[in-house]
């Protein structure tokens, strides 16, 4: 057997040099708040609306709940393993099954992929509000006919445009986060300032938070269930947190008090959101469209020119977010392929620019198939929940398997009642009987099954031509992929 080429050496057998720890408690809050703020706040709201109509608020509060249990499983792993992955070496360290280890890295990057296309679709949206916005009250002139057709064109377009920014190379700051977080942040709570002025104005209708409204009849239990299941896409974020491990300051400490505390502002923030949208936007309107709380200031403030700066706002928070996403698909899947589990081909690097050019163009690929042939921010919202719900449902109960692994270090303990309802929580919103759209499944299905057939195909080539096992040798290593030759 030849020895393999230098661009083909695999993570293991490159030292690898301790990252350094900058990260203290205030730039970690600030990362975890702002990657939890983003996409499903600014998306799904209407969604949330059309399942149970004015208690919007209530499916966000349990969705915080689930993620608060979950996390507790995170805090303990990372505090246990304080390195920079995630779920997959969980899952490795828990099982020592290869091929669940796969699974695990690969459901984490389909997540990604399908967040970033809903993120698509909603700066598409906002997109357009802005154009016509610039047209009707800047330029005096018409309107632009805002059609389906037009908003899938736009989202295609901006994924390129997210492609062509990845190609090029982006050095990813704590500090650059920061500016964003604070982008995003102001939006929400504009959002709430207006609700809250409107409300003591006498504007605003309270009484809507409290009605259950449903167009299919649902029980509540079922429909709050189902609104969950798709509110839940917006809690995602903290556990790309534990990816930080190595860049935080004493993370024993730090880690349990910070994520719990990012949990509590974003879920709180999240509340008050709904609340503001709901008492000033009716629910079947606020389900209308994929730019929710753009009508939600344009109805609180209609005298102010806030609605002609929101749709920038909005436009900013969601397009960080599908940077983000597809960044980590591109790079765990390179990471994939370095390590021999997917085809080789996966993990070329673009000389000069030194990024992975195969996996950028086939993870982007991928989005843009959804964007054309789903579309609809509800569907790519859930089919993001579904999957982090399925890895979240492992993550807890990793969290009890290892308990028969003694660390030598201290490490945060959850109460183990709490992984065990957190797996449960979990496990029950990843089924049909929540009232999950059945087209999720699909959408999730069809990717997981492009990671098995590409996986079996590399299990063809390794055992045919280079008479070698199929196995992830560095699981540690795949969320931190380096692209240097």
């Amino acid at each position: 057997m030849s020895a393999a080429p230098a661009t083909e050496v695999a993570p293991q057998d490159k030292p690898q040099p301790e990252l350094k720890r900058v990260m203290g408690p205030k730039l970690l809050l600030l990362f975890i708040v702002g990657d939890i703020l983003g996409t499903g706040i600014y998306a799904v709201t209407g969604s949330v609306a059309k399942q149970v109509g004015g208690v919007v608020w209530l499916p966000f509060l349990v969705a915080f709940v689930v993620a608060t249990l979950t996390a507790f499983s995170y805090l303990e792993l990372v505090t246990k393993y304080p390195q920079a992955a995630g779920a997959a070496l969980y899952a490795h360290k828990a099982f020592g099954v290869h091929f669940v280890t796969f699974l695990m890295a690969f459901t984490v990057m389909c997540s990604g992929i399908t967040s970033a296309a809903t993120a698509s679709r909603a700066f598409a949206a906002n997109l357009e509000a802005m154009v016509n916005v610039v047209r009707a009250d800047w330029l005096g002139l018409a309107e632009v006919d805002i059609t389906d057709n037009l908003t899938t064109v736009l989202a295609i377009g901006f994924m390129g445009l997210i492609a062509l920014v990845n190609l090029r190379g982006v050095a990813e700051s704590v500090y650059a986060n920061i500016v964003l977080t604070c982008v995003e942040l102001s939006g929400l709570l504009l959002v709430i300032f207006i609700g809250f002025f409107a409300i003591t104005q006498g504007k605003a209708d309270l009484g809507r938070v409290v009605v259950f409204d449903t167009p299919d009849d649902k029980s509540i239990f079922v429909a709050v269930t189902a609104a969950t299941s798709l509110a839940f896409f917006a809690m995602v974020g903290f556990e790309d947190s534990v990816n930080m491990a190595e860049e935080v300051k004493d993370p024993e400490k730090v880690f349990p008090r910070i994520m719990l505390t990012g949990l509590g502002v974003t879920g709180v923030i999240y509340i008050l959101v709904s609340i503001s949208a709901i008492s000033l936007v009716p629910s079947g309107e606020l389900g209308q469209g994929e730019a929710p709380l753009l009508k939600v200031v344009t109805a609180g403030a209609p005298n102010l020119p806030v609605d002609q700066i929101f749709p920038l706002i909005s436009m900013f928070a969601v397009a960080n977010s599908a940077l983000i996403n597809m960044l980590m698909a591109s790079r765990l899947l390179y990471g994939m392929a370095r390590q021999r589990v997917l085809p080789p081909v996966l993990g070329r690097v673009l000389p000069g620019r030194r990024t992975p050019w195969v996996a950028i163009l086939f993870t982007s690929a991928l989005a843009v198939g959804l964007i054309t042939f789903v579309g609809r921010v509800s569907a790519l919202g859930g089919t993001t929940a579904l999957l982090l719900l399925g890895v979240f449902t492992v993550v807890n109960v990793c969290c009890l398997v290892l308990r028969r692994d003694t660390a030598r270090r201290s490490h945060f303990r959850a109460p183990t009642a709490i992984p065990v309802i957190g797996a449960l929580c979990c496990a029950y919103l990843v089924g049909p009987w929540t009232g999950r759209a059945p087209e999720q499944y699909t959408i999730a299905g069809v990717l997981l099954a492009i990671g098995v057939g590409l996986w079996v195909v590399t299990w063809l080539i390794n055992r045919a031509i280079y008479g070698r096992r199929t196995y992830l040798k560095d699981p540690e290593a795949l969320e931190r992929a380096e692209t240097r030759d």
